[in-house]
């Protein structure tokens, strides 16, 4: 069924590891049922039917890893007010779970990933788009403690992956995505950009209708005050 609100999408983009994930729960929490996540990471290309030893040497650094015309689909779903079916990806084994996710936007939907403005289709669907610039130094030791800890890792193969594939990668696909974006938050975030970001995302809760009820100020306040909050993010 189709929402009576006009959907708002905002693109949350950087390298791995830099806070995307984070930074995009902090504000869902702020926004409660006005905001929603989806993450380009369930979005990996399906590769159950490859052996775990050839899927374990894909590069999963590169945008064509990812299902482009599953991902569009969802987003036009989005923009429209309509329910969509979501994939679930493993990282473990490098595969999409068997059935889909059923998912219902919200006013605000918050997209995070790493190339989410390369494709000018998918570019030009989102209202915002905020790129998160943080140092080299901080995303390999999230990135080390993340895959180690929640994906099943040795800290061996993540070094590995890192030094061959994710930062040169990051170079190549990542980086350049600054050029299109609306904010560029850097890390450490500072209070002035934070209130730059409160502001635009004020201004698109009222183009979805979904202002009421909210305080101006306060809601800038409460926004600075969540994100300036330093400590492990992914």
């Amino acid at each position: 069924m189709k929402e009576s609100f006009r959907v708002q999408l905002i693109a949350v983009v950087g390298g791995s590891a830099a806070g995307k994930g984070w930074v995009v729960s902090r504000l869902c929490r702020l926004l409660g049922d006005k905001a929603a996540h989806l993450q380009l990471d369930d979005f990996y290309r399906d590769r159950s039917h490859l052996p775990p030893a050839r899927r374990a040497r894909i590069n999963f650094d590169v945008p064509h890893a990812i299902d482009w015309p599953w991902t569009e689909r969802v987003l036009r779903a989005c923009v429209s007010g309509e329910p969509a079916d979501l994939p679930h990806y493993d990282f473990a084994t490098y595969s999409r779970q068997p059935s889909g996710r059923p998912w219902t936007p919200r006013p605000l939907v918050f997209v995070d990933g790493l190339w989410l403005l390369r494709p000018p289709a998918v570019r030009r669907m989102f209202d915002l788009k905020i790129f998160l610039d943080t140092p080299t130094d901080l995303r390999r030791s999230r990135r080390l403690l993340r895959d180690v800890a929640e994906r099943g890792y040795t800290a061996g193969d993540v070094q590995h992956r890192l030094r061959t594939l994710v930062e040169p990668m990051h170079e190549r696909y990542v980086e350049p995505q600054k050029r299109w974006a609306d904010v560029i938050l850097e890390q450490p975030f500072k209070e002035p950009e934070l209130l730059r970001l409160a502001d635009r995302l004020w201004n698109l809760l009222q183009a979805a209708g979904a202002a009421e009820g909210c305080v101006r100020e306060t809601f800038r306040t409460e926004l600075a005050d969540l994100l300036a909050t330093h400590e492990y993010c992914n």
